[in-house]
């Protein structure tokens, strides 16, 4: 009974924009892993997808997709979203999503962007069908897990050659598709700057970014006690990159496990986070705490904690954030 007036308010905000009390205005997008997961983000009236992980086309099969496949899949996606935005993340393969690795420790090893980057066999179609399908509506490409700028430039690269390419066969796409970074390594964080100056947008990647900071396999028991999104290293990471973006006029997003928890919405909104996206059936209670903050009360809050809080504290800090007024 006590819940029942809660889903009300929260069904009415469904067609409600996301917006400060200040007047400041959020993008709420959602996080997909299949095509059929667009219903969820169209019923919760989400801006659009922040993170489709396209991996789970790739998984579960003797051989990869190919080209036309991918891009048949891609297609029907944007056309579900019927011109909202789609953020399509390159092959992210290693650590909880392996295809074959035989790295004792995936995590670390040769995932992600660097895996594609040495099986250009399987990252070039990709490309191609990203690229094609971009012709069709609003998409973004997102790259993972950079952590230098060599390979930020080898992929931009191939992006390149890969447009020439589609120009020479008369096959349609957007030409000024926005390309993005994923920032989930320290080291990425740190030179966030750098990476800044060469994208169209940023995306934290909450999940990795905690667990590489502090050094914990947030999947093993013994450890996973310490994964902590309110480690001071941590905020500082996160802060420096929502900075980095501002300073260089480009998006910064965050499509981790953290953007979809209310608990810290508040905290990322005083850090200067404007971009959230997360599982469909979190958005409305994020969108509830975002229209009843002001930006303008939380900032200097937020930065005072930043500043100056000693790690115990912060927990204790997050909830009288969340309890009072702002």
């Amino acid at each position: 009974e006590q819940e029942y007036p809660r889903y009300i308010e929260l069904a009415r905000l469904t067609d409600t924009p996301a917006v400060t009390r200040d007047g400041v205005p959020n993008r709420l997008m959602t996080n997909i892993e299949l095509p059929e997961d667009i219903d969820a983000v169209n019923r919760a009236s989400a801006n659009g997808v922040g993170l489709y992980r396209t991996e789970f086309l790739f998984m579960n099969r003797p051989e990869p997709p190919d080209e036309d496949e991918q891009y048949d899949c891609y297609t029907s996606v944007i056309e579900a979203l019927k011109g909202k935005p789609l953020t399509i993340r390159t092959l992210d393969m290693g650590a909880d999503k392996q295809v074959g690795s035989s790295c004792s420790n995936p995590a670390l090893g040769l995932r992600a962007i660097r895996f594609s980057l040495k099986d250009r066999s399987q990252f070039r179609p990709q490309l191609r069908a990203i690229l094609r399908a971009s012709a069709h509506g609003p998409v973004r490409l997102m790259i993972p897990m950079l952590s230098n700028t060599q390979e930020l430039h080898q992929v931009l690269s191939l992006i390149n050659d890969t447009k020439i390419a589609l120009q020479r066969e008369s096959l349609a796409f957007a030409p000024d598709v926005k390309i993005g970074g994923m920032i989930e390594v320290p080291a990425a964080a740190l030179t966030a700057t750098d990476f800044a100056s060469h994208m169209d947008f940023l995306s934290i990647g909450t999940n990795d970014l905690i667990q590489y900071t502090l050094a914990i396999d947030r999947v093993d028991d013994e450890v996973n006690y310490l994964y902590d999104p309110l480690h001071p290293a941590v905020l500082r990471l996160i802060k420096m990159t929502i900075d980095a973006g501002k300073d260089a006029g480009i998006p910064v997003a965050m499509c981790g496990e953290m953007a979809g928890d209310p608990r810290y919405t508040r905290l990322l909104l005083g850090m200067g986070l404007d971009e959230f996206s997360m599982h469909p059936t979190a958005l409305p209670e994020v969108k509830r705490v975002i229209n009843s903050s002001s930006i303008k009360a939380l900032a200097p809050l937020v930065r005072e904690l930043l500043d100056n809080t000693r790690p115990g504290r912060i927990s204790e800090r997050i909830d009288s954030l969340n309890k009072n007024t702002y």
